[in-house]
This record gives C-alpha cells, structure tokens and sequence, in this order.
C-alpha cells in the first residue's frame, strides 16, 4: 500500500467519513474528484478487505492505525 496513493486516500475517505455516511456514499465522493472511477474505488476497496484493513464495511484496528498515519502524512 505504501506506493499507492489512491488506496490511501481511499482508506483516508473511509476513516473521516460522517456516522451517516455508507461505503458507497465515500466511493462515490472519491469518483467525483476524478481520483478514480467507481470500478477502480470498488477494486480498491476489495484490496483493502484482503489486506485487512476492512472488515464488512468497518475499518479493522489495522485500518484504523494506518488511516491515522495517512491522514499525519497529509497534513501541512
């Protein structure tokens, strides 16, 4: 993952995401930046689960740790 910019922004849409928000509401936000395409999202985000950053459609303690290292690495 480290090289992979999109699935570390995707982890990231995924770890800020408001209470009400579903997987797909963030994967469809991320399409419309034109960061990818809702394939590569879904692609993306099946990559996640298979590395263990998501379980079902919940960040694992995984995901939680590397999308809070992510969001250090964006900040300014």
């Amino acid at each position: 993952m480290e090289n992979n910019i999109e699935k570390r922004v995707l982890l990231l849409g995924l770890y800020t995401r408001e209470e009400d928000e579903r997987v797909q509401d963030v994967l469809l936000k991320l399409e419309e930046t034109g960061m990818f395409t809702l394939k590569e999202a879904k692609r993306l985000l099946r990559e996640l689960k298979e590395e263990g950053y998501m379980t079902g459609s919940q960040l694992t303690l995984k995901g939680v740790e590397r999308a809070k290292s992510v969001q250090d690495e964006f900040k300014l």
